[in-house]
């Protein structure tokens, strides 16, 4: 059964870092993409980060170019965003996901997480 965990989301001010972590299980890392979307209210869910199965390449929406780095490590079969320079604008609830490709329509995705809130705010 495919389960994707998502932790690490929180309250913090302008200008500072967080790290979300995913944890699968059910499939592997190794064979599929996995990426990240962030949904805030009466928002469309938006893409912000994939890799790629296939040579682990790495995509990014506009907006977060520069400020975010994914990782991911199939060792613990574990999926990373680390956030920084957040912005009140990057407010939303963060999800991972998996898919066979990097795909940028999210109904295109097979398996989603619960979600995780992330708040920027002073």
């Amino acid at each position: 059964q495919v389960q994707l965990v998502e932790s690490g989301g929180g309250l913090v001010q302008p200008g500072g870092s967080l790290r979300l972590s995913c944890v699968a299980s059910g499939f592997s890392l190794d064979y599929h993409a996995i990426g990240w979307f962030r949904q805030a209210p009466g928002e469309e869910r938006e893409g912000v980060s994939c890799i790629s199965s296939v040579d682990g390449s790495t995509d990014y929406a506009d907006s977060v170019k520069g400020r975010f780095t994914i990782s991911r490590d199939n060792a613990k079969n574990t999926l990373y965003l680390q956030m920084n320079s957040l912005k009140p604008e990057d407010t939303a609830v963060y999800y991972c996901a998996t898919a066979r490709g990097c795909y940028s329509d999210h109904r295109s995705w097979d398996y989603w997480g619960q979600g995780t809130q992330v708040t920027v705010s002073s």
